[in-house]
């Protein structure tokens, strides 16, 4: 492991061992820590969260997450940082986390935790890949957890729901939903697993109805939310839109609010549970038990047979699952759709 310590790594560990003194009581507590990189400085939010007090003297195992958007985004960072949350508290590991991080800085902030010597540093997106390379081969006592990644080596597990069936369960349910027949589909990037969703999406929707109109665009970004919910009114506008998905994280947000401000449109959340059942715009949500998957991750750093293979997520092992219904998805849809997600689980679905 490299020696020298960069001074982003030394105002970051400062930062987290105010945090960590007082995390120790049993709550959790918020600061800021600046990170330089290329003679940049970056505001970037940390927080440690204690492990129950039962678990406390089990282990000394820390997980850091970085993230492109924010943890408070409503959608894909969210939903990833409680799925460390609540594998950590399981497993009672320390976690902490920097959001809001430019690509340019991904691998910058990956090598301050590595520096501090965190046991496992998790990137929730394929949109790291290169940044994990980099910085895993450099420090090969460090793990590293790439949600949505390809990549395996030594010190890499990736971690990957199904992608396809991610796809064909937002699509059935948007083919049911759908009044006008038109959908749409916004992706961040075009990345592989993105534009492995939007292929099984549509042809989900085609099966239901095959006369069906399926709209996509990229925005670009995972992070900027204005942009979201532009592509979502031109989509409503041009082409009359009224189910949508998407795989975009805080932009999804911005397609939310795009929805909301027509009558009868709808959106289908992911990765966590979004809806409720007085939902008015998620009618559903596609889970992914992103922290089943890392608790998995967890115990083969702790049993220290970690690294050199690819953490599967689909139907069949319980980490992808229907969300809860709004009440606008009558019983016979919901009856329907639970039919068709059997169909998906068994690979009848489409063949």
């Amino acid at each position: 492991m490299k020696k020298t310590m960069k001074t982003a790594s030394l105002l970051l560990a400062a930062a987290l061992t105010a945090i960590t003194l007082t995390a120790c009581g049993g709550s959790a507590a918020q600061t800021s820590a600046g990170t330089t990189a290329a003679g940049t400085t970056a505001a970037a939010a940390v927080q440690t969260t204690a492990a129950p007090a039962e678990k406390e003297k089990s282990n000394d195992f820390k997980v850091a997450m970085i993230l492109d958007s924010s943890v408070s985004d409503g959608g894909w960072g969210a939903s990833c940082y409680q799925a460390m949350i609540g594998a950590a508290e399981e497993s009672g590991w320390e976690t902490v986390y920097t959001d809001n991080v430019a690509t340019a800085d991904f691998a910058t902030v990956m090598t301050d935790y590595a520096e501090l010597g965190y046991n496992l540093i998790f990137a929730p997106g394929n949109q790291y890949t290169d940044a994990v390379k980099q910085v895993a081969e450099e420090y090969p006592d460090i793990n590293f957890a790439l949600l949505n990644g390809t990549v395996e080596a030594d010190n890499i597990t990736s971690i990957l729901p199904d992608a396809k069936q991610i796809g064909y369960m937002a699509g059935a349910l948007a083919g049911l939903m759908s009044k006008t027949g038109s959908i749409g589909f916004i992706g961040g990037m075009e990345l592989d697993t993105t534009k492995a969703k939007l292929e099984c999406f549509e042809k989900a929707a085609k099966k239901i109805n095959p006369d069906i109109k399926v709209s996509s665009a990229y925005a670009g970004s995972f992070s900027d939310t204005a942009k979201g919910k532009e592509i979502a009114s031109s989509m409503i506008s041009t082409y009359d839109v009224d189910v949508m998905f998407g795989d975009a994280s805080a932009v999804d947000t911005g397609a939310r609010e795009a929805l909301a401000a027509s009558e009868n449109r709808y959106d289908i959340g992911q990765p966590g549970d979004l809806g409720s059942a007085d939902n008015k715009i998620i009618i559903c949500s596609v889970v992914t038990d992103n922290a089943a998957l890392l608790k998995a991750c967890m115990k083969d750093v702790e049993s220290g047979s970690y690294g050199n293979k690819t953490i599967y997520g689909d139907l069949s092992n319980g980490c992808l699952n229907i969300g809860t219904f709004s009440s606008l998805v009558p019983d016979d849809i919901q009856a329907q759709y639970k039919e068709f997600a059997e169909q998906i689980k068994a690979g009848t679905f489409i063949q």
